[in-house]
């Protein structure tokens, strides 16, 4: 099984585009806390070795990346809320992150490539879809790593002020402890509400 590689990018370059951002989003399954997405251009002369998909990654391996990344390449992250998740749909607000930090880098990109089978439709820029793109170019796996490892530490933090969900391991995913523990100590702020498992404990509570 061969990793991710620089072909799309290289596609991209043959057909005259400069600079190319893959983009990519972690988020959609948690109950709890925002969806975050990141883009990121890679300079093709200064590609950190080891790239690929951030879950095929160890968590040292990913957080060791994700400094390379940070210093060596152009990378932009940005968020969707809560509240927006619960007022678009899950979908639309991880769409939006992703317009959010294509619209944050410092250069424009020529062509996005995007994680899995839609385009934004916000997009201010030309995109191409690639279905498991983190396991397939090398700017997209950047991208996942950066979105991964962004969003795991604000569920760390989140988990300082809410503890008991078990967010600082489970990230906010519904694990069995996180699910026991809306049981048993409620809903909080950071809780989607439009996802079942949370709208369905509100609606016990009336």
């Amino acid at each position: 099984m061969t990793g991710p590689d620089f072909s799309y990018e290289e596609t991209a370059f043959a057909q005259g585009a400069r600079c190319v951002a893959g983009v990519d989003e972690v988020g959609r399954g948690p109950l709890a806390g925002p969806v975050t997405a990141a883009a990121v251009i890679l300079d093709p002369a200064d590609i950190p070795q080891g790239l690929n998909d951030s879950k095929k990654l160890s968590p040292k391996r990913r957080e060791a990346l994700h400094d390379l990344l940070m210093a060596r390449a152009d990378v932009s992250i940005a968020h969707a809320s809560v509240e927006e998740i619960d007022a678009l749909n899950i979908l639309r607000a991880s769409h939006l992150a992703m317009e959010r930090a294509v619209a944050g880098l410092r250069q424009r990109p020529d062509l996005a490539l995007i994680d899995g089978n839609m385009i934004p439709k916000g997009l201010s820029v030309p995109a191409r879809a690639i279905i498991k793109g983190d396991a397939a170019s090398l700017s997209i796996s950047a991208a996942s790593i950066v979105a991964k490892i962004t969003r795991d530490r604000i569920m760390w933090a989140l988990a300082q002020q809410f503890p008991g969900y078990g967010w600082e391991t489970n990230a906010g995913y519904p694990s069995k402890s996180h699910r026991e523990a809306l049981q048993n100590l409620g809903v909080t702020p950071h809780h989607r509400r439009s996802f079942k498992p949370v709208h369905n404990i509100l609606y016990q509570e009336k």
